[in-house]
């Protein structure tokens, strides 16, 4: 981790003061054109590193370390490319880097072949490409159609339907031509397929002469270029540090947005459940004093009964005792003796 920030001090230091080519530590290796990778995760393949390292030339070697009993990868390795260039801008770029959950190191360093490496890791990357290419043939090749559903229906038709049904003939060439439209689709799909991977290669191809050529104008640039033309490069090599830095404060100003937004949810959540919880108090304690004076209510309500209950009787009594006094138009019409 200090080589890292030792690395990184020097990059920044060169930034602010605007020290050319000429004067960059990185011209002490300039006799090598090889890197070293460290910490990486070791999950990687070497064809992992060359399509992560690509993005700054062209590379030529890679030698990834692996354990001799086990065969796994001890996490780091070395990468040559075919531009000495490339070396600094991997070195400027990727040194302190994280690769799934991992930071990486990444600095210049002298490394030799050893004698039996050549047949084992000295391809180049177009060597590799052709073995790549030559392998998916003979996948393609190798591989069969499957066996279609309407295939299948077909077969479970000719097999299981009744012979004696009249119309078995009629189903079983309906099906046919169903079977037949299914494999055009299917060869068409096939076909479209192959063609998208066509195109694939053939944009990654244009990008890879586009690499080279850019290669050679940086070759034909170094015996012409001047003094201008670098310190172009490096200004454009700081406009690219500010606005990645201009990135990360822009990423880190929406993060803190988020933990803010996220705040103000649980608290609006934790007042809404407060909220609750003092409702649901509120009615507790109503249904708990109603509970309480239920037994009087029902007593009120019972005297109310007995009390209208008494008054109707009373009532009664008194409309009985005026019809027994009052004299009935009967007996006014009756004559006296």
């Amino acid at each position: 981790m200090n080589q890292i920030r030792e690395v990184q001090r020097l990059n920044d230091l060169e930034l602010e003061n605007a020290t050319p080519d000429s004067a960059s530590w990185h011209q002490d290796y300039r006799d090598t054109a090889y890197i070293y990778i460290g910490g990486l995760p070791y999950e990687l393949s070497e064809g992992d590193i060359v399509t992560i390292f690509s993005q700054f030339g062209e590379p030529a070697h890679v030698k990834l370390i692996r354990d001799k009993e086990t065969g796994k990868s001890k996490g780091f390795c070395f990468l040559k490319y075919e531009d000495q260039r490339s070396t600094n801008l991997a070195v400027d770029n990727m040194t302190g880097t994280e690769i799934l959950g991992r930071i990486i190191r990444v600095d210049h360093t002298r490394y030799k072949k050893k004698d039996d490496e050549e047949e084992e890791d000295g391809l180049g990357l177009a060597e590799r490409k052709q073995e790549v290419a030559k392998k998916d043939e003979r996948e393609e090749s190798v591989e069969r159609r499957p066996m279609l559903k309407e295939e299948r229906e077909l077969q479970e038709l000719i097999a299981n339907h009744d012979d004696e049904d009249p119309m078995k003939a009629y189903l079983i060439e309906q099906k046919k031509e169903e079977v037949d439209k299914a494999r055009e689709r299917w060869e068409r799909k096939q076909k479209k397929e192959k063609r998208e991977g066509r195109d694939r290669k053939d944009r990654h191809r244009d990008k890879d002469s586009g690499r080279h050529r850019d290669g050679d104008r940086h070759k034909d640039s170094d015996r012409h270029a001047s003094g201008d033309k670098k310190d172009r490069h490096r200004d454009s090599h700081r406009d690219k540090d500010r606005d990645s830095g201009r990135k990360e404060r822009r990423s880190s100003r929406d993060r803190s947005k988020e933990r803010e937004r996220i705040r103000d949810r649980s608290r609006d959540r934790d007042e809404h459940r407060k909220r609750d919880r003092s409702r649901e108090r509120t009615s507790r304690r109503d249904k708990d004093v109603k509970d309480k004076d239920e037994p009087k209510r029902e007593r009120r309500r019972s005297r109310d009964r007995s009390t209208e209950r008494s008054e109707r009787r009373e009532r009664s009594r008194e409309r009985k005792r005026r019809r027994s006094r009052t004299p009935t138009d009967r007996d006014r019409a009756r004559p006296r003796d």
